[in-house]
């Protein structure tokens, strides 16, 4: 089979970027076809665990992998975005593939055609290419959602509960069940919340809300979403405008679904979705939210120029204020924290990228190759070669 054929058409078909790896290397790239730029090769540093499968390095940024069973090949499918292209996302992307800014500008364009695509959606997609290329069939399901096996078999349960319920009247108050499970998501504990999800416990009943099952779970879901965003993400860091827009995606989806185990199914994907997200958004303990947001602001800049007053302006401070917060907070300096940062990211350049030293040290805005050596060497005892090759021997 001619597999750059088949992923050329479907990225033709879909509009999702496509890319195909053999032994780890890419064979060919939707992406770099279209734009004449270098293919990146992150793809290794996921580990596959079963096929198809979901690969995160973002709860923002969503790609898949499909190996081609009993071939040295595999199949990306991504990036894809279940929420609207922001200029933080952009920002994230370029740092994920290393790309640097004189790519911006027709990276972002490129970015802003693909279409927007559910967690669900994609993984149909995802359970496509698998039937093409290995001839098998797989559960959405149990793709997108690792712990369907232990729900699958009480959903019946669950149901018939819900139906006796109804006849009976018993209605009974869910508020404990709620501030648990939102309490869960609001703290990004993703363990915590599988772990809660799949107790063998009596589901509480929020009373009639409909005058069908198929409706009655459909408004349950709905409320579940909106107080997930409200009660458990927002409080947890989250976004409020992408927690917003999150619900309504959600919302959408459940609308379309015919059977109650399926929304069943989008429920608990939807409750992770976002405690992890939530998770990423949340503050460490001992740091302060205007040293957080600084942080967060160097780590994705790290491509970049970054002065003193650029980071005290994320939080309208004065340069003498933030300098203190960070030396009191972290123990370091800001310009200790920047260079920390950049050289954190050197490693994974070294590890996963076939970039030159003078192609990381310019990306990551080292004064000179020779400086960026010297303080790599200075910090982990080692030159970034002898790291690179260390590292690629494990």
């Amino acid at each position: 089979m001619d597999y750059i054929a088949f992923c050329r058409n479907y990225f033709d078909v879909t509009k999702i970027p496509v890319s195909l790896l053999k032994s780890g290397y890419v064979a060919y790239s939707s992406i770099a076809e279209h734009l004449s730029i270098e293919p990146q090769t992150f793809w290794q540093m996921w580990p596959s665990e079963q096929n198809p499968e979901f690969c995160y390095l973002s709860p923002d940024i969503e790609y898949g992998r499909v190996t081609v069973e009993n071939t040295d090949y595999e199949v990306i499918l991504g990036p894809a975005f279940n929420l609207p292209l922001t200029e933080e996302v952009l920002r994230e992307y370029m740092r994920e593939q290393a790309l640097s800014l004189e790519y911006r500008e027709i990276m972002a364009e490129y970015l802003y055609t693909i279409p927007l695509i559910s967690h669900r959606q994609f993984a149909r997609h995802l359970n496509l290419i698998h039937l093409c290329l290995n001839h098998k069939v797989t559960n959405a399901d149990d793709l997108y959602k690792q712990d369907t096996t232990l729900l699958a078999g009480r959903e019946e349960q669950h149901l018939q509960q819900l139906l006796d319920n109804q006849e009976n009247e018993n209605l009974h108050n869910s508020y404990y069940f709620e501030m648990e499970l939102y309490q869960y998501i609001r703290d990004g504990s993703e363990e915590r919340l599988k772990e809660f999800l799949s107790a063998d416990r009596t589901t509480p009943k929020e009373g009639k809300m409909a005058s069908t099952p198929l409706r009655h779970a459909k408004n349950l879901f709905i409320s579940a979403a909106v107080k997930a965003g409200m009660l458990g993400a927002i409080p947890g860091g989250m976004d409020i405008e992408k927690a917003y827009q999150l619900i309504d995606l959600y919302i959408q989806e459940c609308e379309q679904l015919s059977r109650i185990e399926a929304i069943h199914a989008l429920q608990y994907s939807m409750l992770m979705d976002f405690c992890r997200r939530a998770g990423e958004s949340r503050i460490p303990e001992g740091i302060s939210s205007e040293v957080y947001v600084c942080m967060n602001y160097i780590r994705s800049h790290t491509n970049e120029p970054i002065s003193l007053e650029d980071v005290a302006a994320q939080v309208s401070r004065s340069i003498s204020y933030i300098t203190k917060r960070f030396k009191t907070e972290l123990g370091i300096n800001v310009g200790a924290f920047i260079t920390r940062c950049r050289l954190e990211e050197a490693k994974s350049l070294l590890t996963h990228s076939n970039k030159s030293l003078a192609e990381i040290s310019s990306y990551l805005c080292f004064s000179s190759q020779a400086y960026f050596q010297n303080v790599f060497k200075k910090k982990y005892g080692i030159t970034p070669m002898q790291y690179r090759k260390q590292g690629r021997r494990l």
